[in-house]
């Protein structure tokens, strides 16, 4: 009898060696908490290192946010690259059929932009240099992917005290297939609106092009040179104002090309203004990396350049090399038919756990081999880590060991 326990106790001890998460990831503490759930640190017993756990709770409670979930592990999935942020693992659910939650296991950052910007007074030319470069590269491959990001700002780029930047957040990506590119009217676009460009505020023009990430780009670098945003709008008119107060007002025929009627007549009575040389704008700032700014902030999307045309400006001359700016495969349009056709909460329910089993080889063959998936050969760690959340995040912020991440790890950067 004892000896059938012992063995009973190895059998269960291999499952878990091979199959199942329980005992490889020691959860550490809280490092942040918002609208979809929390994020914890956790050691990886596996790989040796610390990773961020992030707890998406009640993912089916609306259908347009659990597609948002689904769109952001698919598109990590596919868009591997040093510059954007890695999904290294999601964890098993206990039923394919009735999970509510998902456990996301990513690389662990330091801090994000936003958070650097505040903290960091000193930051060089290089740093300037070195970061726009690793955006933009980033955001080339993710073009070249057929990839709008459409939700970039500086609390979207997470940051390391190496200054490696990565970009996060791709919950409001779209895809743009070939036959449809010329005409793409996203309208659920909801992003921070300081960093929108012009096109998308209902003002400009109609059609959505990559130049709308690019504007973005040029927003958040014009924020790590001065420390502050370049255009904290309030509402359209308040951003007109803004933008032809620097950029001077457009030309007449930029004007004509604008379809909102009310931002038409506003521009074409308001006073003629000069734009503000930016050596003015930003008096310290290197001028080849003005004169990249300027064109990536321009008003017509089309005067702006491509990720791509901008790491060939003379500004990157001893950083860029081409070989180390790789671009994307295009993305399927059988990776995102759910996004032409409509999805119920039971579809989208499927496709997630489809998602996950990605990161479980195991159970994603025999899943296409037309196998019935079963928690019992393959025990899920998810009740086990759902007690360590509540607990951890019920604690959060009172000073005990459930101290957000971002008051302890240091922000500030190598010289």
């Amino acid at each position: 009898m004892e000896s059938d326990q012992r063995k009973k106790g190895n059998v269960e001890d291999d499952f878990f060696t091979k199959y199942g998460e329980r005992s490889r990831y020691k959860i550490e503490e809280v490092i942040g908490k918002g609208s979809c759930g929390v994020v914890c640190s956790a050691y990886d017993t596996l790989l040796g290192e610390t990773v961020a756990i992030k707890k998406i709770d009640n993912i089916f409670e609306n259908v347009s946010d659990a597609t948002r979930i689904l769109r952001e592990i698919k598109l990590l999935r596919l868009l591997r690259h040093p510059d954007i942020v890695e999904i290294k693992h999601i964890l098993l659910p206990p039923s394919m059929r009735e999970f509510r939650d998902i456990y996301v296991v990513f690389e662990l950052m330091d801090s994000d932009l936003h958070q650097v910007i505040k903290a960091n007074d000193d930051l060089t030319l290089e740093h300037y240099q070195f970061f726009l470069y690793q955006l933009l590269r980033g955001l080339k491959y993710i073009h070249t992917a057929n990839v709008f990001h459409r939700d970039l700002k500086p609390r979207n780029i997470l940051a390391n005290a190496d200054c490696k930047l990565k970009i996060c957040d791709f919950g409001l990506a779209r895809v743009a297939f070939n036959d449809a590119h010329s005409a793409i009217f996203w309208t659920d676009y909801v992003a921070a609106k300081w960093y929108r460009a012009p096109e998308l505020c209902g003002s400009f023009f109609a059609k959505v092009t990559p130049a709308i990430d690019i504007w973005s780009i040029g927003c958040i670098f014009a924020e790590l040179l001065t420390e502050k945003p370049l255009f904290p709008w309030k509402n359209v008119v308040h951003q007109l104002d803004l933008m032809t107060d620097l950029l001077g007002t457009p030309a007449p025929e930029a004007i004509a090309l604008i379809r909102n009627e009310k931002a038409r007549r506003y521009l074409s009575s308001m006073r003629k203004k000069k734009p503000i040389p930016f050596s003015q704008k930003f008096p310290n700032a290197d001028p080849l990396a003005l004169r990249l700014l300027e064109k990536m902030i321009a008003f017509e999307p089309k005067d702006r350049p491509s990720a791509e045309e901008a790491l060939s400006d003379p500004y990157f001359k001893n950083l860029a090399k081409v070989e180390r700016e790789p671009s994307a495969q295009q993305i399927t349009r059988m990776e995102f038919e759910f996004e032409r056709r409509g999805t119920t909460k039971e579809d989208v329910r499927e496709l997630i756990y489809r998602e996950i089993l990605e990161y479980h080889p195991n159970m994603l063959k025999e899943f296409l081999n037309g196998a019935e998936p079963t928690g019992f050969i393959y025990p899920s760690a998810v009740d086990h880590f759902k007690k360590q959340f509540d607990h951890l995040e019920e604690h959060y912020g009172e000073g005990t060991a459930a101290a957000p991440l971002e008051r302890q790890r240091s922000s500030s950067l190598p010289r």
